[in-house]
């Protein structure tokens, strides 16, 4: 009888994987790779809980993985695992949008296995190790009413405190400047899970003892949090003041890095030869339109001889015409419409009417970074508000303020908010969650973001926005002299040795920047790696693929069709789209 059960159970299999091989004959590469692919991103939120909360995904709220070496295991044995599974692939039999979701995907394992084997930011940098956007992607998602999300939260407050104990035990070798950041942004945590919290904790329609275990929880993760900082504060910080590694990651981080960030079909020394090159082009386009200007707006003044001096006296005296600080979110708010209708009227994207864009004041937990920026809703909540998160200036000093205010003037905001929003990032990031996969805009790869932005600067203004007007060329060239320098800075901060003072006269005198910017400018190269190269690199691959697909459809050529065409593939690196979009052409031909 057992026998006949063994002999039994060995047919049932046999003609199991029958029918799998047959379903598996029937379906095309394109069919078998989307299967695939689904259960890739499903492996990867169970993997990456709060990565999937930020987007939309919201089955494992509950979950905060705690970092150290069981997890770290874990997420090698993923990659490694896919690496194989992606392997099997022929890339020339699947359509574009499958062969674009196979290099993502490859990219994202190999990004990530280097990240952990060669790059080891845990080791030095603590403000990795930041529950904020665990908490954050439940505590002000609408996905659910609020008694439920609290509930959910529960399952995350209860690990906060394990999870900063293991975070102490990974901060090996920290730099100073990265253990400042994490206390600053930790501090912005605990105003997150502030006193507001517990009163709207107190006020929901959850039962008296649910709240209070909540509350209990609550509390649990604040001590957590507080803990850590003490810990950075007292046991590493004093430590650090006479002798700490430093934060510049060196030439061969740098270019490995760049590689894998960026994803360009340049190297990183030769994007920044161009930034050079683009430096010197940008001056002698300003120099030309300041010739022009000043008579106009410097009276009898004589100019100086220096031009760079003589640009710098213009941009000044333009630079005047500014909001308060009172009034610089509203001034942001004000110009969105007026930038909606240009692009509608012009032709230029298909922009979606009921997707809301929210101006709001930047909070705490994100501090330290940008004075702008765009938080947007994840392709699984596509119908959130997309949040336009402006840094507040109303508690700045003065000085401070009015150098920021000056910085950020009448016409830089204008290029500003084509940038951050329409049809920069706010725009291109619908786009991105119409993608045909999922991948495209999970996997996004930065360069192309903030390229996109870039781009949408010098297109808009090509079209016609401010009425051509010289004065508003001129500050958007030296809006353009900032992302070219900022590949100067990042690449001259971490492979050159740059310090704040060649830092300063770098984006001072030679860009045209306030002090305060400057000063937060190069923070910010010293605080992050290789991100600032995105915005020229991006742009420069970007310009080129318009050029060459311009070149080949000639008359025929359309802005618009070109804009959906690229923005079709979400947030996929240029150097992929390009690829794909010219070899479809060549065929064509």
């Amino acid at each position: 009888m057992k026998h006949r059960i063994i002999l039994a159970i060995a047919m049932m299999a046999m003609v199991f994987v029958a029918c799998e091989n047959g379903k598996k004959g029937d379906m095309t590469p394109d069919q078998r790779f989307d299967g695939y692919r689904d259960r890739f991103i499903e492996d990867l939120w169970r993997l990456e809980p709060v990565w999937a909360s930020m987007v939309g995904y919201h089955a494992y709220d509950s979950v905060l993985p705690v970092p150290g070496p069981e997890r770290t295991d874990e997420q090698l044995r993923f990659c490694l695992s896919h690496l194989d599974s992606l392997a099997t692939f022929k890339e020339e039999e699947l359509g574009r949008s499958q062969q674009m979701d196979l290099r993502m995907m490859r990219d994202h394992l190999k990004a990530t296995i280097w990240g952990i084997q060669t790059f080891k930011e845990h080791d030095w940098n603590p403000s990795v190790f930041n529950v904020a956007n665990a908490l954050d992607a439940v505590i002000n998602s609408t996905h659910a009413p609020l008694e439920e999300r609290l509930t959910t939260l529960r399952g995350r407050l209860r690990s906060v405190k394990q999870f900063y104990a293991s975070a102490r035990t990974m901060v090996k070798d920290p730099t100073r400047e990265h253990t400042e950041l994490a206390i600053q942004q930790s501090r912005g945590t605990l105003d997150l899970i502030g006193p507001w919290l517990t009163d709207t904790i107190v006020s929901c329609a959850l039962t008296d003892s649910v709240k209070k275990l909540i509350s209990t929880d609550l509390d649990s993760a604040r001590k957590g949090i507080e803990g850590y900082i003490s810990f950075l504060e007292n046991d590493w910080l004093p430590k650090l003041q006479t002798k700490a590694r430093s934060p510049r990651i060196g030439k061969a981080l740098f270019a490995e890095k760049f590689s894998h960030d960026i994803n360009s079909v340049h190297h990183a020394q030769e994007v920044f030869e161009m930034a050079i090159a683009a430096k010197t082009d940008l001056h002698q386009r300003m120099d030309s339109l300041t010739r022009q200007l000043w008579p106009k707006h410097m009276g009898k003044m004589a100019m100086p001889a220096d031009s760079l001096k003589a640009i710098r006296m213009l941009i000044d005296t333009l630079s005047h015409v500014h909001a308060q600080p009172d009034s610089f979110l509203q001034a942001i708010e004000r110009q969105i419409p007026e930038l909606n209708r240009f692009v509608t009227e012009k032709d230029l994207l298909t922009l979606d009417p009921d997707k809301p864009l929210v101006v709001r004041e930047e909070p705490a937990f994100m501090s330290g970074v940008s004075v702008a920026s765009i938080s947007a809703p994840g392709p699984y909540d596509k119908d959130r508000e997309t949040w336009y998160n402006v840094h507040p200036l109303t508690g700045m000093e003065p000085a401070r303020a009015e150098s920021y205010l000056r910085e950020y003037n009448s016409y830089i905001l204008q290029i500003l908010n084509i940038h951050e929003a329409i049809p920069g990032h706010y725009a291109q990031l619908i786009y991105n969650n119409r993608a045909p996969s999922i991948i495209k805009a999970i996997l996004g790869n930065g360069a192309m973001v903030e390229g996109w932005a870039v781009y949408t600067e010098r297109m808009m203004l090509e079209a016609g926005y401010g009425n051509n007007s010289p004065e508003l060329w001129l500050m958007y060239y030296k809006w353009n002299l900032r992302t070219v320098c900022n590949t100067i800075l990042d690449h001259s901060v971490h492979v050159l040795n740059m310090n704040e003072e060649q830092a300063l006269d770098l984006l001072m005198r030679q860009a045209f920047q306030q002090e305060a910017e400057a000063r937060g400018k190069y923070r910010r190269a010293v605080l992050t790696q290789v991100q600032l190269s995105s915005y020229f690199t991006g742009f420069a691959d970007i310009m080129q693929l318009r050029d060459e697909v311009r070149k080949a459809e000639g008359n025929a050529f359309s802005l618009k069709r070109f804009h959906e065409e690229f923005l079709s593939f979400g947030s996929a690196p240029v150097r992929h789209v390009s690829e794909i979009m010219l070899s479809g052409r060549s065929k064509k031909d």
